[in-house]
């Protein structure tokens, strides 16, 4: 499904995965339904990568360095799943929309709990600094990606990483420290 799912015939499918057709759909009703199955997986794995990424540390500029660069590993990836979670051309259908918005959801919410626990700002004040946070991510790893930027990851993830840590670092932690 890489050339979009509208492209992609279940022979071809079937081929690519090394099953006969029949196989296929022993498991899968139709396209949609596999196609549900792989974003699913997929979404879950971003979801995963940011959890382990605010895991990965308490230092919170490296937490932000570690989220950011979450997402551009994953944009990276070579088998480009981010396409069908970000740029599929099934977005208007309500089973998609309501994954990808979910995911988008579930990582803000992994992120605003970060937030919260360390600045004591509300619920809805750290969700609406998570829902950016993410956002930008996404936004600018998708750009990186696509632009066939010259800079490497590695330095755009710390030009992102810098840029956000110096607005979310305005907001201190519980108890007066900064970091």
């Amino acid at each position: 499904m890489a050339q979009g799912y509208h492209a992609a015939a279940m022979d071809d499918i079937a081929e690519r995965a090394g099953v006969s057709k029949p196989v296929l759909y022993q498991h899968f009703p139709g396209k949609l339904e596999l196609y549900l199955a792989l974003l699913d997986q997929h979404c879950e794995a971003l979801l995963q990568s940011v959890r382990s990424a605010l895991a990965s540390t308490t230092d919170n500029k490296q937490r932000v360095a570690a989220t950011m660069d979450a997402y551009f590993a994953y944009v990276e990836d070579p088998g480009g799943a981010f396409r069908l979670v970000f740029e599929s051309d099934l977005t208007n259908d309500p089973a998609v929309r309501e994954r990808v918005d979910k995911v988008s959801l579930q990582c803000a919410e992994a992120i605003s709990a970060v937030i919260a626990e360390d600045t004591g700002l509300s619920q809805d004040e750290s969700m609406l600094l998570a829902v950016g946070l993410g956002g930008v991510s996404q936004v600018v790893a998708r750009y990186w990606l696509s632009s066939k930027s010259q800079v490497p990851r590695d330095t755009a993830v710390q030009l992102l990483t810098s840029l956000a840590w110096k607005g979310i670092a305005g907001f201190p932690l519980q108890g007066g420290d900064t970091h």
